[in-house]
């Protein structure tokens, strides 16, 4: 066939999306596979994965299709929802996102495909983003720190029961929460209190709280019902009875009422969203919790804080319990190990470009229409119930409730029906005067004007409460509120960090691949961003099709027979399988199953589920090839026969190998009465070549922000849906406001929404859609591919720490650099740091095996890419070398000066024994777009010695560390 002759089918091959998404072509395939003495990608696929695991059948999904054929598709389910304007409230409000913002952050890869900042040299961007978020949590609460965002609000208030039971001194049994609390946070409390055996009490504060029977309590500020209360007197009792007491309060209310810290609160939790983050249909969305300095040590999730570097200069990083659950696994105060760092960015960015006076006036025109509301409402008839609000009204309406909601959705609106006779209606930042006078004409009211009101009503804020305190007073808060500032500023920030979009992030277990723009295009389609959680579903009918055909392609990838897609992290996804497991367990009356087996090179998230599931951890150990010791399982899983609940095992291992007797592991568990949790982490190795539900697992967590393509945003979001095998999905996460988002016999719910973040569930869907079944398959063989071929390319220079039978790897490789450190006195992180001057962000450290790097290229890599980071590698165990050899000094090379900046390339003198192009320029390449550390190395031990957690002006903070 001649060149201008060619088949369409051909053709069409040649633009597929699959060899976009792929990094190496076939030539650079085939040039890889010969380098490992392969054939071809079947070849090795049967040398790395076990037989006995090995699906042979192709995925039962459809074939790839174009990008441009699935963006028609999923607008066509975008265009089945209705956007309707929600006055439900209930901690969800419509709100603008800045432009500015929406295109430089949310759209932008420089934001949105970078990794945890775990390496502060090169996330100085956005932990600065983060620091701001902090600060303005910390103002807005009048607390002295806040965390750097934790899941939702619901997840936040279920921390903060853990974290009183943690702090408090008091004896008492009880937790108090307020009946005006959101009740999907009281659900996620709920939830949570069972497993762990802890009592809540739930009821009116006046009248059913007994301070000294508790020792936590927390109120909601303003109230669901939009009631402003004062509860100063009862914090103080609860306190006073040796408890502690908080307060959930909505962030724009604080611009106008008293904080959280001025009525004397231990802490305060909330949520982020209405801060420029689109409702999209319950997340993601950034949660806060904020305390006190006391409280420090026992704060949930990440902290960032200041420090200082090795030239004494100011420089961030991630303090305290950077890695938690890895060091203190059970004993861990929390099981979260990510965060909702994207959107919490946004909304700290939101709170930059308006600045404290422009968050005021949104927050006074807020309270201003609802105020005119509820006079129009008033004069018309209608009982408003509460005469102090902030833009929540609730209505006495007698037995008119549900007939005035179906008249308000005909203009297109959607109330809060509380029950038959009560309607809520909370305005936001999007309501117009337009949308008020409807409200009154859909309550039968006429004659009311605007204007007319407006120059006559009184505030709706008690004198008492009307928060006198200033706020956000940095010069962060108040310096870019013109769009060309703040353009300015976030790409300065942007500038300063190495996300996707600059290089290969070669981290082992995290699986930072491609996150195609096409995949994230739908995000931003209002017809996705701005659907309340809790609309009547015949407004969500898109979504819930996108759902189910999700779901249904998670069954079939995972082998499994149900999907629970409401679990909005890893981390929750795991809570919520060995829920599963414990419910199982219950339905059939065997409550005393509550040990869960766990391999000691399980992710440190494992052992900290299992505590939080209400189950005891005991230890399996593992062999000197990595593997689970199958004959220590035995002899403990005979030994808790009575009481055994589960096993966690990741596949493939932690280890980076597929384990030979999985389906032995399995199945020893099975004869004692376990159950099998196959954590998901690792998954990218498995799809199209072997399914966790079909080689011995009862329940896996998958990681859409890892194997299915959500990005990672800087640390969150993240998804962790669960599939399960039939016997369990009884058992899945439901939802106690919507009755469709789970079993009925289901564990409760384990976030605030009923698909937790739904918004982004559209990149994962598409994803698949583009992939189609073999190039799911492909991608999988490719991300072993290249792991195999990085781990060849550097064992002539570094030992690979573990290896299957025949030598290969799964998707990701150990290097093992203790000995440079036992020789030589080169450490881990040397070569991390180096590698920052080669413009890489560091491979994982130290984890699963401490003094190592684990390296995960993924598909999505170059052979280019890949080639460039083993030169560099190679390159800097020349320079160990030079090292070992007495030509550099142990105290002054250019691996313990790592990394240089270009501060430190420019100082007048240079006295170190390697010159500055081997520090700056180490091979050629770099010399074409050379990434510059803002920061040399950080030192952590000041920063937890000398911890700042909100924006300090950087001349006071000089001074101090002088």
């Amino acid at each position: 066939m001649s060149d201008t002759n060619v088949s369409l089918k051909d053709l069409e091959q040649k633009t597929d999306f699959v060899r976009r998404h792929i990094g190496p072509n076939d030539a650079e395939q085939t040039e890889m596979l010969a380098l490992l003495g392969l054939g071809s990608l079947e070849e090795l696929s049967d040398k790395t994965v076990p037989e006995a695991i090995r699906e042979t059948a192709p995925l039962a999904m459809a074939e790839s299709q174009t990008e441009v054929d699935v963006l028609a598709h999923a607008k066509s389910l975008a265009s089945k929802n209705k956007v309707f304007k929600s006055f439900i409230g209930m901690g969800y409000y419509g709100t603008h996102v800045p432009k500015v913002i929406l295109r430089n952050v949310l759209e932008n890869p420089g934001w949105y495909t970078s990794y945890t900042p775990y390496q502060a040299e090169i996330s100085q961007g956005r932990l600065e983003a983060i620091l701001n978020y902090q600060t303005m949590i910390s103002d807005l609460t009048g607390m002295e720190l806040a965390n750097s965002s934790m899941l939702d609000e619901g997840t936040a208030a279920a921390e903060a029961m853990t974290f009183c039971r943690r702090v408090a001194k008091s004896k008492a049994e009880a937790f108090f929460v307020d009946q005006d609390l959101l009740p999907q946070s009281i659900s996620v409390i709920k939830t949570r209190a069972e497993a762990l055996g802890y009592e809540v009490v739930i009821g009116d504060p006046r009248k059913d709280l007994d301070p000294t029977a508790v020792y936590g309590a927390l109120f909601q500020y303003p109230g669901t019902s939009g009631r402003i209360e004062d509860y100063s007197d009862l914090i103080a009792a609860v306190q006073e009875n040796k408890g502690l007491a908080g307060i959930a309060a909505d962030i724009l209310a604080l611009t106008l009422i008293k904080s959280p810290g001025e009525l004397g609160a231990d802490f305060a939790i909330g949520s982020a969203q209405r801060f420029g983050v689109p409702m999209g249909f319950g997340g993601p969305h950034a949660g806060y919790f904020a305390t006190h300095d006391k409280f420090k040590r026992s704060i949930p999730a990440r902290l960032v804080g200041m420090s200082v570097d090795s030239h004494g200069e100011p420089a961030l990083r991630m303090a305290l319990q950077t890695r938690e659950q890895h060091i203190r696994r059970e004993k861990a105060t929390s099981n979260i190990c990510t965060a909702q760092a994207l959107l919490a960015n946004m909304a700290g960015f939101y709170a930059t470009y308006h600045g404290p006076e422009g968050l005021k006036t949104i927050a006074r025109r807020v309270n201003r229409l609802a105020s005119i509301l509820a006079a129009g409402l008033k004069a018309g008839g209608v009982e408003v119930v509460y005469d102090s609000f902030f833009d929540t009204l609730t209505l006495s309406v007698a037995g008119k409730a549900n007939d005035i909601a179906a008249k308000a959705r005909d203009h297109k609106m959607n109330l809060r029906v509380v029950d038959g006779d009560t309607l809520g209606i909370s305005i936001d930042e999007t309501t117009t005067r337009g949308d008020v006078e409807t409200l009154w004409s859909v309550f039968g009211v006429s004659g009311q004007s605007v204007d007319a009101l407006d120059d006559s009503v009184e505030s709706s804020i008690p004198a008492a409460t009307v928060r006198r305190t200033d706020f956000l007073t940095h010069p962060t808060f108040n310096s870019y509120h013109s769009e060309t500032e703040m353009m300015r500023y976030l790409r300065k920030l942007c500038d300063k960090d190495i996300g996707l979009d600059r290089a290969m992030i070669p981290l082992g277990s995290c699986t930072m691949k491609l996150n195609a723009a096409t995949e994230m295009i739908p995000v931003t389609w209002p017809e996705f961003g701005e659907i309340h959680p809790f609309v009547p579903l015949d407004q969500a009918e898109g979504y819930l099709e996108l759902i189910k055909d999700l779901e249904d392609m998670l069954v079939e990838v995972t082998g499994y027979d149900a999907v629970s897609l409401q679990p909005n992290s890893g981390s929750q996804g795991e809570y919520a399988g060995l829920l599963a497991i414990r419910k199982y367990h219950e339905s059939r009356g065997d409550t005393q199953r509550d040990i869960c087996l766990i391999p000691a090179s399980a992710h440190g998230t494992n052992p900290a589920s299992a505590a939080l599931a209400g189950m005891k951890v005991v230890v399996v150990n593992c062999d000197d090839e990595g593997y689970i010791d199958n004959d220590d399982l035995y002899a403990k899983a005979e030994k808790h026969q009575e009481n055994l609940a589960a096993i966690m095992i990741t596949y493939p291992s932690t280890h980076g190998v597929f384990e030979e007797e999985v389906r032995k592991t399995c199945g020893i568990v099975h004869d004692f009465g376990g159950q099998v949790y196959v954590d998901g982490a690792n998954m990218n190795a498995m799809v199209g070549l072997a399914k966790p539900g079909k080689f011995g697992g009862d329940v896996s967590h998958l990681n859409l922000h890892k194997t299915f393509c959500i990005p990672h945003g800087g640390g969150g979001p993240g998804v962790g849906p669960i599939g399960v095998g039939k016997h369990l999905a009884p058992f899945l996460p439901n939802h106690s406001l919507v009755a469709e988002a789970g079993p009925e016999t289901g564990q409760g719910a384990v976030t605030s929404a009923p698909w937790g973040s739904a918004s982004i569930l559209p990149i994962t869907w598409t994803y698949l859609k583009l992939m189609g079944a073999s190039g799911l398959k492909k991608a999988t063989q490719m991300a072993i591919l290249n792991a195999n071929y990085l781990a060849k390319r550097l064992s002539d220079h570094y030992p690979v720490l573990y290896t299957s039978k025949n030598g290969m790897v799964a998707h990701e490789c150990i290097i093992d650099v203790r000995p440079l450190k036992d020789d030589i006195g080169i450490t881990v992180d040397d070569i991390a740091k180096r590698l920052i001057d080669y413009g890489f962000h560091a491979p994982t450290m130290s984890f699963p095996v401490p003094g190592t790097l684990m390296i995960e290229p993924t598909e999505s890599e170059s052979k280019y890419e890949i080639d460039r980071l083993a030169d560099a590698m190679i390159s800097i165990r020349k320079e160990i070398g030079r090292v070992a050899s007495g030509e550099l000094p142990l105290e002054d090379n250019m691996l313990c000066n790592a990394p240089h900046t270009a501060a430190s390339m420019l100082s007048e003198n240079w006295d170190h024994p390697y010159t500055r192009e081997e520090a700056a320029y180490p091979v050629e390449s770099l010399r074409d777009g050379k990434y510059w550390a803002p920061v040399g190395r950080v030192d952590n031990v000041y920063g937890d010695r000398n911890l700042v957690c909100s924006c300090p002006s950087i001349e006071s903070y000089r001074d101090a560390a002088e």
